[in-house]
């Protein structure tokens, strides 16, 4: 059959069931366009979606900034979020070596937080329960993608999996499914990567002092790290570490016994939530910035990490593609209204282009910020202290700043929710 007069199986096609794909799948609904939707996920959906938050001291979070609590409010999730969140009220920036340090407080920016801290074992399953029960969505599960072949008016995916079909047919394929999926390179999609020469090393660490909701992003020699506050409770003494190292340092101490990694983090930290007390269980990976040379093509979007993979001291990996959901699902639902077609390139330029300036200023910082503060040159040292003064001076320089970190800068998605809600769909 000729493929212009073939009818799809589903308008938008979304590969990949974490978290971004969750989000956006949710926000297509939303929207109130009416796109008949596929969300496939390569996972099985047994243990995925819970409706019991179970607090761990080893799992794993992350960072909300305030611009993403507002699109999660919009969609009606934001309460059933925050019920298990904890509010960054303030940020301590400072570099080892130096006195001070700049203090960006909520207050200042007339916000009850700049930010939240989240463990993934609530967040995902919440996000991932609102896609399965979105109006016009179907979710498949387990099915893994093998082959995606564009066409002019439509995509064939191939599928295996579990009750998944062979194939089927799209006209919008949306790549969500990470930045260690090679859909994308056998598309000939291009990365342009810009390793780090550093590992993260993440864990869970507990303090003498509580933490009073502040967050910390410390910079020092052998590169920067962050702790992110955990549990609300007034008296909280846990905390989210992310910290950078060069790749030896960094595998020794995920395997150093307890007193020696304690000791380590406490010469690089400091003493400002006084002896820190207990690590949970450590993991690496090496860091990079990774960005696909092409988003968009006709038919075809890169959402998340596999259009974009940022180092995660800033925690704005995963708010940045929330923005970017956001947009998208805006963009196609303008082209619903107007009679477009989902998986055409003047729409899914539309969308690179209202997207432009957001990632290239977040991408920018977060880059800027890692290879500014791990360089020791005394001159750049000197720039690195007078920047703290002026966050700390110039009220303009400080609230730019403030608005790049709580993800609120750039220009909110033009639409609301229509009558139904995804808190009213999902289980």
């Amino acid at each position: 059959m000729n493929e212009s007069l073939a009818l799809p199986d589903y308008d938008i096609a979304i590969v990949g069931g974490g978290m971004v794909g969750s989000v956006l799948a949710g926000l297509l609904s939303a929207s109130g366009a009416g796109w008949r939707t596929v969300l496939i996920d390569a996972r099985s959906p047994d243990g995925l979606v819970s409706d019991h938050y179970a607090p761990h001291y080893d799992n794993r979070s992350t960072a909300i900034s305030a611009g993403s609590a507002d699109i999660l409010q919009r969609l009606g999730l934001w309460s059933r979020l925050k019920a298990h969140a904890t509010a960054i009220t303030e940020v301590h920036v400072s570099d080892q070596g130096h006195l001070g340090g700049a203090l960006i407080d909520a207050r200042e920016q007339a916000r009850d937080a700049l930010g939240y801290v989240l463990e993934n074992a609530w967040l995902a399953p919440t996000l991932r329960a609102a896609a399965d029960g979105a109006r016009e969505v179907r979710v498949l599960a387990p099915a893994q993608v093998t082959g995606l072949l564009p066409g002019r008016h439509l995509s064939t995916l191939t599928l295996k999996g579990e009750g998944a079909p062979g194939t089927l047919t799209a006209r919008l394929v949306v790549l969500a499914d990470g930045g260690a999926s090679d859909l994308h390179r056998r598309l000939g999609i291009e990365q342009v990567r810009r390793d780090y020469q550093q590992h993260a090393v993440i864990a869970n660490v507990s303090f003498e002092r509580p933490h009073r909701g502040r967050a910390y992003e410390r910079f020092t020699p052998r590169g920067p790290l962050a702790l992110l506050p955990l549990d609300e409770s007034p008296q909280a003494r846990r905390a989210a570490l992310v910290w950078t190292l060069p790749p030896g340092e960094a595998e020794a101490l995920r395997r150093a016994p307890e007193p020696e990694f304690l000791d380590a983090l406490q010469r690089a930290f400091g003493w400002r939530l006084g002896r820190l007390t207990r690590v949970g269980e450590r993991q690496s990976w090496p860091l990079a910035l990774v960005q696909a040379q092409e988003q968009v093509r006709s038919r075809l979007v890169l959402l998340g990490n596999s259009a974009h993979y940022l180092h995660p001291v800033a925690g704005q990996g995963f708010n940045l593609s929330l923005r970017d959901a956001a947009a998208l699902a805006a963009v196609l639902r303008r082209a619903r209204l107007e009679g477009g077609d989902p998986g055409a390139l003047p729409v899914l330029n539309r969308y690179v282009a209202q997207r432009a300036q957001d990632q290239r200023l977040t991408i920018q910082l977060s880059d800027k910020l890692v290879r500014v503060f791990s360089n020791r040159r005394l001159g750049l040292m000197a720039l690195r202290h007078l920047g703290f003064v002026g966050l700390d001076f110039l009220p303009g320089v400080k609230d730019w700043f403030a608005a790049q970190t709580m993800g609120t800068a750039g220009p909110r998605a033009p639409w609301e929710p229509p009558v139904q809600r995804l808190s009213e769909m999902g289980p």
